[in-house]
């Protein structure tokens, strides 16, 4: 199986809106015993991605990237239901993402795969704010929080809520992971603004998280929200 091909023609028919196109795709792979997690990997995956770059870049046009995020949407949830599942890990997620349908797209991909690798999820999507966030984390203790995010100017806020969970105290020992385009994009942010783990994409978002499920962020990058406010205020 040509997956680079494969990847071609579902961008295709995504952003044609190809519904029977796209299907046709699908039971390929089915045909093909292609599990279901490889599937949303190493198809959809790069599909959403370069959906998401070629709209940011104004080479697709909003019509086709709203054709191209909904009908995606469609197969990553048939794919979902296929999902081996693994043995429970013990330890909870609350995920959270960007405003967009884009950003809820990403975080959905991250969140099921995140699922069926035996940890106990919460998805809040997007627009929630941080105070809202900051009462759930006190509330239920999880063991991470994700933030998923593609857009510049989602950042400020992803900053100041690990700022204040740094600075409070009260959401535990929560290992904040990061993951999205924006984090992709320009090297070194997501541990300039903090975070404990960050992936560019959801086979290593799920690495780190397995194999570094204790690490969290130096003291100098934990306390930076302190720092910065202290220096504001100066």
């Amino acid at each position: 199986m040509n997956i680079e091909l494969m990847i071609e023609r579902l961008f295709q028919y995504l952003v044609c809106g190809d519904r029977a196109g796209s299907r046709q795709i699908v039971d390929e792979t089915i045909q093909a015993e292609l599990p279901p997690e490889e599937l949303v990997t190493s198809v959809a995956w790069p599909c959403y991605d370069l959906i998401d770059r070629l709209h940011r870049a104004d080479q697709i046009s909003r019509l086709a990237h709203h054709l191209g995020t909904r009908l995606l949407r469609s197969i990553v949830d048939q794919a979902a239901l296929r999902y081996e599942r693994k043995p429970d890990r013990n330890r909870t997620v609350f995920a959270i993402c960007g405003p967009t349908d884009a950003d809820e797209l990403g975080a959905q991909i991250a969140v099921d795969l995140i699922e069926a690798d035996g940890y106990t999820m919460t998805f809040a999507g997007g627009g929630i704010a941080n105070d809202e966030v900051l009462a759930q984390l006190g509330e239920t203790q999880p063991d991470v929080l994700l933030v998923f995010a593609s857009a510049p100017c989602d950042l400020p806020g992803i900053r100041r809520l690990i700022d204040t969970i740094r600075e409070i105290g009260t959401c535990g020992d929560v290992q904040v992971v990061v993951g999205g385009g924006v984090f992709n994009r320009a090297d070194g942010l997501a541990e300039e603004i903090g975070a404990d783990l960050w992936a560019n994409d959801p086979i290593r978002l799920l690495r780190c998280m397995a194999e570094q499920p204790d690490r969290r962020a130096a003291d100098d990058q934990r306390t930076v929200g302190l720092r910065r406010k202290r220096a504001d205020a100066a």
